[in-house]
C-alpha cells in the first residue's frame, strides 16, 4: 500500500494516507507494549497544563492520546482493552474525516463539484442497495436528527403559511405525531422539545394485546385514535413505525400502516435494525413493505462496523425548496462533506462486501436460534423463526405434568402479588444469566433487555454488534456451551430456594430475609439476642457477628459463594448465598450457618465478660493505690510539726500571699494540683480542721512543707510586696472582680450576706522574677 501511495500525483494525499497508516499502527501496536509497561505507573499527564511553546512532534502527541485512552484502565486492572475491531474499512472511514478537512480548503467551484459528486454517488448506492427508488439522502451524526428534519418537512408541507406565520398557524389545527409504545425511550419527548411542540402533540400507540405479536403496533386501535383526533379538530401529521423494535426486534405491519397513512394523508417514517436485511436476496414481506414508506433511517456504522460514519435518512419529496427550509439539504458545500467517510468505506467494501457482512450477522442469529430450540428451560421470543436478525431468550422453568395439575387446581387462589414475586425472581435470574454470558463470551455481544410482557430477557442482535466485535460462529458455539452449564445451576437454585427458606425459619437463631432481587439461594441473618437497651450498641454487635460469620463461611471448603450482597440496595448485616448445584444438602448448610453463628456469639460474650472483669480489676487497683497514697500523705502531714500552724483570720477580709486557708467547715481532704512550668506532680494532702483556720505553704521546688513566714507577722497588710497602704484602702472600699498580676497570687473576698464561704480567685505567678518565700498556695474562704 505504501508503494501505491508514492505513485499518487498529489503529494499531500499521499502524505496524509501515510501518516494515517502510521498513526493507526502506533495506536494498535502499543497494546503489545502495554503488557510490558503495566508494572510502571503512568504520570498524571491527563492533568491540564500549559501549552508548550516549542510544540511537539506527531509521535509524542499520539503517545499522549494512547495514554489518555488506556491510562486509567491500566491503573485499575492489568488487562488490556481494545475499543473495537477496526479493520481496513475502518481506516478508510477515518481517512475520510482527514480528507474532508483537506478538501474544505479548495476553491469554491472545485469544492462544489467534488461535494456534489460525493453526495450523489453515495445517495445512489444506498438507494439501490436498500431498494429505495427515487430517494434523496440526508446525512447526520445523531440518529434522531433525521426524524427531526422529516417532521419539519411535513409541517412545512401540511401548513402552507408556516414559513410566514410560524407557530401561529398551529393554533387552528394542532398537529399530532403517532409513535409506537415499543419505540425508543424518550423519542417523543425529544421531538417535541426540538420542534417546540407541547407533549399533547405526541400520541403513544399501544401494541397488540390479543392477537399477533405483543411488540407490534395495534393497527385497529390506531385507526380509532386517528378518527377521534380528526373529529376533535386535530391534524394527523406523521407516524413513526418500527422495522425491528429496539427491544425485541419485531416489525410492525408496515403494509397496513401505509394504507392507513394514505387514507389520512399522513407521513410514514420507518426505522429499525431489520432494515439492514433489505440488502439481502431474501427479504421477509413485512420488512419489504418498508420500501414503500415516505422515509427511513439507516445506521450503517453499527451494521458494517464503520467507525465515525454518519447515519442516513432516505426520503422522497418533490419540492426541493421545502427540503431546504426543513434543513434536509444545504447550500453550503462543506456540509455535504459529511458523506465523504461513508463514500470511501462503501467503495472499499463494495456491494458484495456489504451484503456479506449483513448476511453473516443473519447467519449468526439463525445459528443461535437453532441451538436454543434444543435446550430445556429456555424460552425464545422471535418474530420469524426462519429469518430473525434479533434473538431474544430467557430462562423459564415450566411446570411438570404433576405440577401442572396442582397448579391448575390452585390457579383460582393465586393472587397477583404471588405472580408478581415469581416474575421478579425470574427477572433476577435472567439478569444474572445475561451478565454471566456477556462476561464469559464478550465477543458474542449479548446484553440484557427489559420487555414489558416478557420481563427481563437476554438479547442477541448481531447486526448491531458482530461487525464491531468480530463475532464468529465459534463464538456462538461457545455461548451455547456456557448456557448449557448455567441452566442446571439456575434450575437447582430455583428449586432449593423454598426449601432453604423453610429450613431457616425452623432453625432458632437464624432469620430469613426475603430479597427477590438477589440471584441466589437466599439471604440469612444470624439473630443476635441481647438484653442491651442501647440500639446502636446492639446494631454494632449484630454487624460484628454477621461479618465474622461471613468470614468463617468463606473459609469453608465448598463451591458456594457467600457475600454481603449487592453494593446498593441490599440488606444490612446479612449473609447472601449465591447459586448452588443440585447436590447441595440444604439442611446441613443451614445447620452449619447456625452452629457457626452460635460459636461466634459465645466467643463474643466470653470476650465481653473477660473485658468487664479486667476493667473492674483495674478500677479496684486504682482505688487501692489512691487510698494508699492518701494514707501516706496523711501520715506525713500529721507527724511533721512544721506543717501546721494556727492563725486567726480577720473579721472583714483576708488578703494573703501564697497561702492556703482551710476553714473548719471544709472537709479533711483537699487536692492541690501543680500545673505550672516545672511542676508536674499532683500532691494530695489531708489536714486536721483547726478552730479558726489552718495555714499551709510549700516551697516552690520541693515537696517539703514549711511554715509560712507571713504567719509570724501580726499585720498582714504591711507586707513589703504591697506598694502602699492607700491601695489596700481602695480595695477595702470597692469590690473589684478577679485581678491577675505577674508578681504574686491575689485573693479577694466578695462581701455577700447570703454566702459566707466562697472561693474568690486563684492566681499563680513569679514574684517579680524572684523566688517567692511563701511558695504557691490557694485560698478558700
Amino acid at each position: 500500500m505504501d508503494a501505491s501511495l508514492e505513485k499518487m500525483v498529489d503529494p499531500t494525499l499521499a502524505e496524509m494516507g501515510k501518516n494515517l497508516n502510521e498513526a493507526m499502527k502506533m495506536l494498535e501496536d502499543n497494546q503489545r507494549k502495554m503488557e510490558e509497561e503495566n508494572e510502571k505507573k503512568y504520570a498524571r499527564k491527563d492533568i491540564p497544563g500549559p501549552l508548550q511553546g516549542s510544540g511537539q512532534d506527531m509521535v509524542s502527541i499520539l503517545q499522549l492520546v494512547q495514554n489518555l485512552m488506556h491510562g486509567e484502565e491500566e491503573e485499575e486492572t492489568s488487562q488490556t482493552y481494545r475499543l473495537q475491531n477496526v479493520g481496513e474499512q475502518g481506516h478508510m472511514a477515518l481517512l475520510g474525516h482527514s480528507l474532508a478537512a483537506y478538501i474544505s480548503v479548495l476553491d469554491r467551484e472545485r469544492l462544489r463539484k467534488l461535494t456534489t459528486r460525493i453526495l450523489s454517488d453515495t445517495t445512489l448506492w444506498l438507494c439501490r442497495l436498500f431498494r429505495y427508488e427515487n430517494g434523496s439522502a440526508y446525512y447526520h451524526e445523531d440518529d434522531r436528527e433525521g426524524l427531526l428534519k422529516i417532521c419539519r418537512l411535513v409541517i412545512h408541507t401540511r401548513y402552507e403559511d408556516y414559513t410566514i406565520e410560524g407557530f401561529n398557524v398551529l393554533y387552528s389545527k394542532q398537529p399530532v405525531i403517532y409513535i409506537s409504545s415499543a419505540a425508543r425511550t424518550g423519542l417523543g419527548q425529544a421531538l417535541c422539545n426540538q420542534l417546540g411542540l407541547p407533549l399533547s402533540c405526541m400520541c403513544l400507540v399501544p401494541c397488540n394485546t390479543m392477537f399477533g405479536s405483543q411488540h407490534q403496533m395495534d393497527v385497529a386501535l390506531l385507526d380509532r385514535v386517528i378518527k377521534d383526533d380528526v373529529e376533535s379538530g386535530k391534524l394527523p401529521l406523521l407516524l413513526v413505525a418500527n422495522a425491528g423494535t429496539p427491544g425485541a426486534g419485531h416489525t410492525d405491519k408496515l403494509g397496513r400502516l401505509k394504507e392507513l397513512c394514505e387514507q389520512y394523508n399522513m407521513w410514514l417514517h420507518v426505522e429499525g435494525v431489520n432494515l439492514a436485511t433489505l440488502a439481502l436476496g431474501y427479504v421477509s414481506s413485512s420488512v419489504l413493505a418498508a420500501t414503500k414508506c415516505d422515509s427511513m433511517t439507516l445506521t450503517l456504522g453499527s451494521w458494517l462496523g464503520l467507525p465515525a460514519v454518519p447515519a442516513v435518512t432516505l426520503y422522497r419529496h418533490e419540492d426541493p425548496s421545502l427540503s431546504l427550509a426543513a434543513g434536509l439539504t444545504s447550500s453550503q458545500p462543506v456540509e455535504k462533506l459529511r458523506a465523504l467517510p461513508l463514500w470511501l468505506s462503501l467503495q472499499y467494501l463494495g456491494h458484495d462486501g456489504i451484503v456479506e457482512r449483513i448476511k453473516h450477522a443473519s447467519q449468526l442469529s439463525q445459528r443461535l436460534l437453532e441451538n436454543l430450540k434444543n435446550l430445556d428451560f429456555i424460552k425464545t421470543s422471535v418474530e420469524d423463526e426462519l429469518s430473525s436478525p434479533v434473538v431474544v431468550f430467557k430462562f423459564f422453568q415450566e411446570y411438570s405434568n404433576r405440577d401442572q395439575t396442582s397448579h391448575a387446581a390452585q390457579a383460582s387462589t393465586i393472587q397477583h402479588p404471588i405472580i408478581s414475586s415469581e416474575r421478579h425472581v425470574y427477572d433476577t435470574f435472567n439478569q444474572w444469566l445475561g451478565e454471566q454470558l456477556a462476561q464469559l463470551v464478550p465477543a458474542s455481544g449479548v446484553d440484557v433487555v427489559e420487555l414489558e410482557d416478557e420481563g427481563t430477557c437476554v438479547r442477541f442482535s448481531p447486526l448491531m454488534t458482530s461487525a464491531v466485535l468480530g463475532t464468529e460462529i465459534q463464538d456462538i458455539d461457545q455461548l451455547v456451551d456456557c448456557l448449557k452449564m448455567k441452566i442446571p445451576v439456575l434450575t437447582s437454585t430455583l428449586q432449593l430456594r423454598e426449601e432453604f427458606e423453610q429450613e431457616v425459619r425452623r432453625t432458632p437463631g437464624l432469620l430469613y430475609i426475603e430479597d427477590l432481587s438477589w440471584p441466589g439461594l437466599g439471604v440469612v441473618r444470624y439473630n443476635y439476642h441481647s438484653d442491651e437497651k442501647n440500639n446502636d450498641k446492639q446494631e454494632k454487635e449484630l454487624e460484628k457477628i454477621n461479618t465474622e460469620l461471613l468470614k468463617k463461611l468463606n473459609e469453608l471448603e465448598s463451591d458456594l459463594t457467600f457475600s454481603l450482597g449487592p453494593e446498593f440496595g441490599g440488606q444490612k448485616n446479612c449473609v447472601y448465598i449465591g447459586m448452588v448445584t443440585e447436590d447441595l444438602d440444604v439442611s446441613e448448610l443451614v445447620e452449619t450457618i447456625a452452629a457457626t453463628g452460635r460459636e461466634i456469639e459465645e466467643n463474643s460474650r466470653l470476650l465481653e465478660n473477660m473485658t468487664e472483669v479486667v476493667r473492674k480489676g483495674i478500677q479496684e487497683a486504682q482505688l487501692q493505690l489512691q487510698k494508699a497514697n492518701e494514707e501516706r500523705l496523711l501520715e506525713e502531714a500529721l507527724w511533721n510539726p512544721r506543717n501546721l500552724c494556727t492563725y486567726q483570720k480577720p473579721k472583714e477580709q483576708a488578703l494573703l500571699h501564697h497561702q492556703l486557708l482551710l476553714p473548719a467547715s471544709q472537709s479533711k481532704d483537699f487536692l492541690v494540683k501543680k500545673s505550672l512550668k516545672g511542676l508536674s506532680e499532683v500532691l494530695m494532702h489531708s489536714v486536721r480542721p483547726a478552730p479558726s483556720a489552718t495555714v499551709m505553704t510549700w516551697r516552690r521546688w520541693t515537696r517539703e512543707p514549711q511554715l509560712c513566714p507571713l504567719a509570724k507577722s501580726k499585720d498582714l497588710w504591711r507586707h513589703k510586696n504591697w506598694r502602699s497602704r492607700r491601695r489596700w484602702q481602695r480595695q477595702q472600699q470597692t469590690l473589684r472582680p478577679l485581678r491577675v498580676t505577674n508578681h504574686c497570687m491575689t485573693a479577694r473576698r466578695q462581701r455577700n450576706k447570703e454566702v459566707k464561704d466562697k472561693i474568690l480567685t486563684v492566681d499563680f505567678g513569679p514574684c517579680r522574677g524572684r523566688p517567692c518565700p511563701g511558695g504557691r498556695a490557694l485560698m478558700m474562704h
